[in-house]
């Protein structure tokens, strides 16, 4: 596996103590139900928190400070931190949701600042401000770990195993021209959680140029909800069952959350007497719509994603088969939410027709990327344009379904018509600074 990683650090003040020693205490603040606060700034002298006026490494022992190799990028401000380099913050924290406060802004200079959180998830998309003013941005963040009980774990892949979504700590990621005045994280336990099942088109893809619409979907949703993807590369009904990570998010959903499932790309592979579209697949969403509402959550189901498969006409190649028929007769059967992305998408490739759709996948040619020694030809994954573009659509679904959830969309968020797409040229979120060459499992 070809990866290349230049990552940065982050640092952190805890609310009500300075100078925090241990995780235990750290752990004792969250469960008390206080918040974790830090002030950076060489002149700060009150702080509700802890005050952070040196550049610090994360340090697992007390908990908190830049991240994977970044401390370097860092320049203390007399109110705040700055960087112009991919530079990360963690901190220590056990499961949970957590608000996240970040107050923002310099006084001798403007700003223009991208948040991600954990595996690239995107909260804060390229905020400009001016000179002298400071903005507050929340957004929540879901933490968590492989761990059931005490006899049982959710099975990972080796490659996930040292992601930022499977860590014990939150990572906060900062691009841009950043200044961060100060950051505090409470846990919260009555926010409204969308959970995603799915396969490598939905999960949170940790490393560039790879993306999924999971990880873009969190910057569309208001301060109530908080989305737990647990989505994998190459997964597929009965895996993502055996994995235990139904049962994970089934021990933990609860009434009024939601289950999102888009399955199909790996399913269509397994052969044999009992699979296919109409029999197992079928079966198996049925089992895993029942169990959300058993629970009170409501199931959303999600046709997968067309492949970038062009007839000579421009018209798209359907490459599922029987599969979006026959989720769509689940949920008509069992009376359950559906959006149809794969309508959708067809709809969004052929508007922008075979050579323009390049730009929304893993296509770029070789020495585009550090250590990517031959072209990226990739049909099936996309980079971070496409995936926002299919975040859009699930938005669009969203709003035309009769869920609660919709209520949550951002108001400022405009309609999506994918006949009606954005262009690549007006792309310009900064990508992180971690690449991998391999692609993801699943096609």
């Amino acid at each position: 596996m070809a990866k290349i990683t230049t990552l940065f650090l982050c640092f952190f003040s805890w609310t009500f103590v300075f100078a925090v020693s241990s995780n235990s205490y750290l752990n004792d603040t969250i469960k008390n139900r206080k918040s974790v606060w830090f002030d950076f700034g060489t002149s700060v002298k009150n702080s509700k928190g802890t005050i952070i006026n040196t550049a610090l490494v994360y340090d697992p022992n007390m908990g908190y400070g830049f991240d994977f190799n970044t401390v370097s990028n860092i320049k203390m401000d007399p109110n705040s931190f700055s960087t112009k380099k991919p530079t990360y913050f963690s901190v220590k924290l056990p499961e949970g949701n957590y608000e996240v406060e970040v107050v923002m802004g310099n006084s001798e200079k403007e700003s223009n600042i991208t948040i991600k959180a954990e595996s690239r998830r995107l909260m804060l998309n390229q905020l400009d401000i001016k000179k002298g003013k400071s903005v507050t941005k929340i957004f929540n963040v879901n933490i968590r770990t492989p761990k059931i009980d005490d006899n049982q774990n959710i099975t990972l892949k080796d490659r996930e195993k040292d992601i930022f979504d499977w860590d014990n700590k939150l990572t906060l990621e900062f691009l841009g021209e950043v200044s961060i005045q100060s950051i505090k994280i409470t846990l919260k336990d009555n926010l409204t959680v969308v959970y995603l099942a799915g396969d490598s088109t939905v999960t949170d893809q940790d490393v560039e140029p790879w993306a999924s619409w999971g990880q873009f979907i969190t910057n569309y949703f208001d301060t109530n909800i908080v989305v737990a993807n647990y989505a994998y590369s190459g997964s597929y009904l009965s895996s993502f069952k055996n994995s235990n990570r139904l049962k994970k998010i089934l021990l933990q959903i609860k009434k009024g959350d939601y289950l999102f499932m888009e399955f199909g790309h790996n399913d269509e592979k397994i052969k044999g007497a009992g699979n296919g579209a109409w029999e197992s697949y079928s079966n198996l969403l049925a089992e895993f719509v029942q169990a959300a509402k058993e629970k009170g959550a409501i199931p959303v189901l999600v046709t997968p994603t067309q492949r970038r498969f062009f007839n000579e006409n421009g018209t798209l190649k359907e490459t599922h088969g029987d599969f979006p028929a026959a989720m769509r007769a689940v949920a008509q059967k069992n009376n359950v939410a559906l959006i149809d992305i794969t309508k959708l998408t067809t709809e969004l490739y052929e508007t922008w027709g075979d050579e323009v759709s390049r730009k929304a996948f893993v296509q770029y040619p070789a020495n585009t990327f550090p250590g990517q020694e031959k072209a990226l030809d990739d049909n099936t994954h996309f980079n971070s344009f496409g995936a926002n573009e299919i975040a859009l659509c699930i938005i669009k679904g969203i709003r035309e379904l009769d869920i609660p959830l919709k209520k949550n969309i951002k108001k400022e968020i405009p309609n999506y018509n994918p006949k009606k797409p954005n262009y690549i040229s007006s792309w310009t979120l900064p990508m992180s600074n971690r690449f991998e060459i391999t692609k993801p499992d699943g096609n």
